[in-house]
């Protein structure tokens, strides 16, 4: 493999300083406070001299949001790695780690799992593509998910009624991460929807009216969670650990 030459290494810092210095706005100000004139000038650029690098300040939001996507990714890589062979204990780590991220990094949270601005709005158009940030993230907690859930009766709805109801509108999920039964995909569908409610609902502040302490209610969850996807045989428990803060 040939080495870079120096200007694409300088090229590729340019690029990065640039998404540092949108992230830098974006943690401050918010989406609002993004822009290609405000990142020029900390850099002592001048805003022309920025489209050398994105086309426009839509393709600079859809690359940020790329890397907020691998970087959260990366996360939950290395907790499933540190967490040992067990698809049970690999996904419960996974999803702390999505929560420690989420409640750490707010703003990048908004970003790309907020309320689509534009900029992400066209870079979640083109999710269908399993090389998209966001499905390789899906990928992560799909692996375990199908290892743990290999040869159990899932708790859903009877099959016939799954493909009834939703057998047409499941292509999707099955472009990104290939084709799953439907109790499979069903079951899926639902615990990633609930772990992202929960998530969300902590990051935009929607459960102080109900709990003082949203970790501990977030293990609860993810206990009953894991205990739906795989019902626990007498005398075995499934893996502990205390609310994550």
């Amino acid at each position: 493999m040939t080495a870079p030459t120096r200007r694409e290494r300088l090229r590729t810092a340019t690029l990065a300083e640039i998404k540092d210095g949108a992230r830098r706005l974006l943690v401050t100000g918010g989406i609002e406070a993004v822009s290609l004139r405000a990142i020029a000038r900390d850099m002592g650029m001048t805003a022309p001299a920025i489209y050398r690098y994105f086309p426009s300040l839509e393709a600079l939001v859809a690359g940020l949001a790329g890397d907020l996507y691998d970087e959260l990714r990366q996360e939950v890589e290395a907790a499933r790695d540190a967490a040992g062979p067990d698809p049970a204990g690999q996904l419960l780590e996974m999803c702390r780690a999505m929560r420690r991220w989420a409640v750490g990094h707010p703003a990048e949270f908004t970003l790309i799992f907020g309320n689509p601005v534009p900029g992400v709005i066209e870079f979640a158009d083109q999710c269908d593509n399993p090389d998209h940030p966001g499905a390789r993230l899906g990928a992560v907690f799909l692996t375990p998910f199908v290892e743990l859930t290999r040869g159990s009766r899932l708790p859903t709805p009877p099959a016939e009624l799954l493909q009834e109801r939703l057998g047409g509108h499941l292509a999707p999920l099955a472009t990104k991460h290939g084709p799953l039964p439907i109790d499979a995909a069903y079951a899926f569908l639902s615990a990633w929807t609930r772990l992202y409610g929960l998530v969300a609902m902590e990051v935009f502040g929607h459960l102080g009216w109900a709990v003082d302490d949203p970790a501990a209610f977030f293990e609860t969850e993810l206990i009953n969670l894991l205990a739906l996807l795989r019902p626990v045989d007498p005398g075995r428990t499934l893996p502990e650990g205390g609310a994550r803060h």
